[in-house]
């Protein structure tokens, strides 16, 4: 499986590396950001990492159904992946010591944009009355032909805030 999952590396968003500028090393000389790695051990294999925090703004690579191992879960339950993302996202928010209110951008990325509209209402769940901005795209496929949806974050958290581990 991991040799299909070599894929993921192009499609996990590398975007907020690019746009902080920054390398993995949180500890670089004169880059003031922090990395938080969900799952470790695939993300050390395909080299990106699950979030980056520069200053107060956070950055969080999409979000899909999968274990510890890298695995799909979930698979062909739409409903349940995206349960398991939120619960994925969540995890790294409380890492950093926010909140879905600190979420200021939201990205769906669906290969079934008719199942997602039909359970789009869970997200009040998750957002109450306040949503994000954000995109929701249908895409003919995502890292892994399991993977029905993949959600990015982007989210607004003071430092002062911060969770010590």
């Amino acid at each position: 499986m991991l040799h299909r999952f070599g894929r993921l590396v192009s499609y996990i968003l590398v975007a907020p590396l690019l746009l902080a500028g920054c390398a993995h090393n949180a500890s670089s000389p004169g880059h003031d950001h922090e990395v938080f790695k969900l799952r470790p051990q695939v993300e050390d294999q395909y080299g990106y990492v699950h979030a980056i925090r520069v200053g107060d703004r956070l950055m969080i690579s999409g979000a899909v159904s999968m274990d510890d191992q890298g695995q799909p879960t979930a698979v062909g339950d739409l409903r349940q992946q995206m349960q398991n993302c939120y619960a994925d996202l969540d995890k790294v928010l409380k890492h950093y010591g926010c909140t879905f209110a600190d979420v200021v951008v939201e990205n769906i990325y669906t290969t079934n944009m008719r199942s997602f509209l039909e359970l789009a209402e869970y997200r009040a769940s998750v957002y109450g009355a306040r949503f994000p901005t954000g995109t929701w795209l249908e895409v003919k496929g995502l890292a892994l032909p399991e993977f029905m949806i993949e959600i990015e974050l982007e989210a607004h958290c003071p430092k002062s805030r911060a969770v010590r581990h």
